[in-house]
């Protein structure tokens, strides 16, 4: 019984397909622009910070929706009232004007860090990658 397409020089062996060919690149990142990475860092944070008010703004309004800060306010404002005090009011502490203040003033906290420390991770890149000649890529394309 003969095997078909299994061993070389069978004779009936299927025509072998040629090889692909790959192409390769290699790619080294050696320098980045701090400049560059400065304006990339602040439109980044600053798209953070957006979608950080926006989260906060969507939970608060669940949150009070679903009654949470007048439970929640009423149990502190029972437990720490007394015969001269009227108890802590955290439904004022917790109003939505005060947490976007507070989430306002994160954001705008987020965005000088974040930019800064782009620019610093840039020039501390550019420092290391004169030592070590930066980071290689290969990429490669098969056809």
């Amino acid at each position: 019984m003969a095997q078909q397409g299994g061993r070389p020089g069978s004779g009936s062996e299927p025509q072998a397909r040629p090889s692909a060919r790959t192409r390769r690149a290699r790619l080294r990142a050696a320098r980045v622009d701090p400049w560059s990475v400065m304006k990339v860092g602040f439109l980044l944070s600053l798209a953070l910070g957006v979608v950080l008010m926006v989260a906060v703004t969507v939970l608060w309004l669940v949150l009070d929706g679903l009654g949470v800060f007048a439970s929640v306010g009423d149990t502190v404002k029972e437990a720490t009232q007394s015969e001269n005090n009227s108890g802590f009011d955290l439904q004022h502490s917790l109003s939505l004007k005060n947490t976007l203040f507070f989430s306002g003033i994160v954001a705008i906290v987020d965005v000088i860090l974040v930019t800064a420390l782009a620019t610093l991770g840039a020039f501390l890149y550019n420092l290391t990658a004169s030592f070590t000649g930066g980071i290689e890529v290969t990429l490669a394309e098969e056809d």
